[in-house]
Protein backbone atom coordinates (compact mmCIF):
# COMPACT_ATOMS: atom_id res chain seq x y z
CA UNK A 1 0.00 0.00 0.00
CA UNK A 2 2.57 2.62 1.13
CA UNK A 3 4.72 1.38 -2.27
CA UNK A 4 1.13 2.28 -4.17
CA UNK A 5 0.63 5.79 -2.46
CA UNK A 6 4.45 6.68 -3.35
CA UNK A 7 3.74 5.67 -6.75
CA UNK A 8 0.63 7.84 -7.25
CA UNK A 9 2.76 10.86 -5.42
CA UNK A 10 5.98 10.44 -7.98
CA UNK A 11 3.55 10.21 -10.96
CA UNK A 12 1.68 13.23 -9.89
CA UNK A 13 4.62 15.21 -9.69
CA UNK A 14 6.00 14.08 -12.55
CA UNK A 15 3.12 15.40 -14.14
CA UNK A 16 4.13 18.62 -12.14
CA UNK A 17 0.32 18.05 -10.63
CA UNK A 18 1.79 17.91 -6.88
CA UNK A 19 3.51 20.25 -4.88
CA UNK A 20 2.66 23.74 -4.02
CA UNK A 21 2.70 25.16 -7.82
CA UNK A 22 -0.73 23.20 -8.63
CA UNK A 23 -3.54 25.33 -9.00
CA UNK A 24 -1.54 28.82 -8.52
CA UNK A 25 -2.11 30.62 -11.59
CA UNK A 26 0.78 32.68 -11.51
CA UNK A 27 -1.10 36.69 -11.34
CA UNK A 28 0.26 36.83 -7.67
CA UNK A 29 3.36 34.83 -8.19
CA UNK A 30 5.31 38.36 -9.40
CA UNK A 31 3.68 40.57 -6.76
CA UNK A 32 1.60 43.52 -7.20
CA UNK A 33 1.90 46.47 -8.89
CA UNK A 34 1.95 49.98 -6.94
CA UNK A 35 -0.27 52.34 -7.66
CA UNK A 36 -0.60 56.32 -6.63
CA UNK A 37 -2.47 55.89 -3.47
CA UNK A 38 -5.79 57.47 -3.06
CA UNK A 39 -5.75 60.16 -0.59
CA UNK A 40 -8.58 61.44 2.54
CA UNK A 41 -8.35 64.67 3.37
CA UNK A 42 -10.65 67.52 3.94
CA UNK A 43 -10.94 69.70 0.77
CA UNK A 44 -8.65 67.93 -1.23
CA UNK A 45 -8.38 65.49 -4.08
CA UNK A 46 -8.68 61.80 -4.19
CA UNK A 47 -6.53 61.34 -6.90
CA UNK A 48 -3.94 62.95 -9.21
CA UNK A 49 -5.72 61.28 -12.36
CA UNK A 50 -7.63 58.23 -13.64
CA UNK A 51 -6.19 55.14 -12.90
CA UNK A 52 -5.33 52.58 -16.02
CA UNK A 53 -5.51 49.08 -15.56
CA UNK A 54 -5.87 46.16 -17.17
CA UNK A 55 -8.43 42.73 -15.77
CA UNK A 56 -6.24 39.87 -15.35
CA UNK A 57 -3.19 42.14 -13.46
CA UNK A 58 -2.12 42.12 -9.65
CA UNK A 59 -2.52 45.81 -7.95
CA UNK A 60 -1.61 47.11 -4.72
CA UNK A 61 -3.36 50.25 -3.90
CA UNK A 62 -2.81 52.37 -0.52
CA UNK A 63 -5.71 54.50 0.93
CA UNK A 64 -4.53 57.14 3.33
CA UNK A 65 -6.36 59.63 5.04
CA UNK A 66 -4.67 62.29 7.02
CA UNK A 67 -7.51 62.42 9.59
CA UNK A 68 -8.49 66.14 8.69
CA UNK A 69 -12.20 65.02 8.67
CA UNK A 70 -14.25 61.85 9.14
CA UNK A 71 -14.50 60.39 5.72
CA UNK A 72 -15.27 57.35 4.11
CA UNK A 73 -14.62 55.84 0.65
CA UNK A 74 -17.47 53.60 -1.10
CA UNK A 75 -18.11 52.14 -4.58
CA UNK A 76 -19.69 48.94 -4.62
CA UNK A 77 -19.48 49.04 -8.39
CA UNK A 78 -16.07 49.05 -8.88
CA UNK A 79 -15.77 46.19 -5.40
CA UNK A 80 -17.61 43.87 -7.67
CA UNK A 81 -15.65 43.92 -10.39
CA UNK A 82 -12.36 43.08 -8.58
CA UNK A 83 -11.05 40.10 -7.10
CA UNK A 84 -9.97 41.45 -3.50
CA UNK A 85 -6.97 39.65 -1.98
CA UNK A 86 -6.99 41.16 1.50
CA UNK A 87 -6.85 44.71 3.02
CA UNK A 88 -4.35 45.27 5.63
CA UNK A 89 -5.33 48.07 7.98
CA UNK A 90 -2.48 48.57 11.01
CA UNK A 91 -0.37 44.90 10.02
CA UNK A 92 -3.91 43.21 10.25
CA UNK A 93 -4.43 41.24 6.66
CA UNK A 94 -8.31 40.84 6.21
CA UNK A 95 -9.39 38.88 3.33
CA UNK A 96 -12.90 39.89 2.68
CA UNK A 97 -15.73 38.19 0.50
CA UNK A 98 -17.15 41.75 -0.30
CA UNK A 99 -16.56 45.13 0.19
CA UNK A 100 -18.71 48.44 0.10
CA UNK A 101 -16.63 51.12 1.58
CA UNK A 102 -13.59 51.86 4.08
CA UNK A 103 -14.22 54.93 6.43
CA UNK A 104 -11.47 56.04 8.31
CA UNK A 105 -12.38 57.76 11.62
CA UNK A 106 -8.97 59.33 12.11
CA UNK A 107 -5.40 59.42 10.23
CA UNK A 108 -4.74 55.89 9.16
CA UNK A 109 -4.22 53.78 6.08
CA UNK A 110 -5.52 50.90 4.54
CA UNK A 111 -3.80 48.74 1.57
CA UNK A 112 -6.08 47.00 -0.87
CA UNK A 113 -4.15 44.27 -3.37
CA UNK A 114 -6.51 43.32 -6.17
CA UNK A 115 -7.22 42.18 -9.80
CA UNK A 116 -9.69 43.71 -11.71
CA UNK A 117 -11.95 40.97 -13.34
CA UNK A 118 -13.96 42.76 -15.74
CA UNK A 119 -13.34 45.63 -18.02
CA UNK A 120 -15.20 49.01 -17.73
CA UNK A 121 -14.85 52.59 -15.75
CA UNK A 122 -15.33 52.41 -12.13
CA UNK A 123 -15.34 54.89 -9.38
CA UNK A 124 -14.40 55.28 -5.49
CA UNK A 125 -16.25 58.19 -4.44
CA UNK A 126 -16.46 59.66 -0.82
CA UNK A 127 -20.16 58.84 -0.20
CA UNK A 128 -22.93 62.02 -0.49
CA UNK A 129 -20.02 64.30 -2.89
CA UNK A 130 -20.96 65.03 -6.60
CA UNK A 131 -18.04 66.57 -7.14
CA UNK A 132 -14.87 65.69 -9.90
CA UNK A 133 -11.95 65.62 -7.70
CA UNK A 134 -13.78 63.73 -4.48
CA UNK A 135 -13.66 60.57 -6.79
CA UNK A 136 -11.32 58.07 -8.08
CA UNK A 137 -12.02 57.02 -11.56
CA UNK A 138 -10.31 53.41 -12.88
CA UNK A 139 -10.56 52.95 -16.67
CA UNK A 140 -9.92 48.71 -16.49
CA UNK A 141 -9.62 47.52 -19.67
CA UNK A 142 -9.55 43.42 -21.16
Amino acid sequence: MNRAITGIIAGLAALGLAGPAFGQAGLMTGGAQALPPITLSSGQPLAEEPYELEAGKYYRLAIQSDGSAELAISGAEFFRNVWVNEVVINDIEVRPLGIDSLEFDDEGEATITFIPIRPGRFILRIPGTTGETQQAIFNVKG
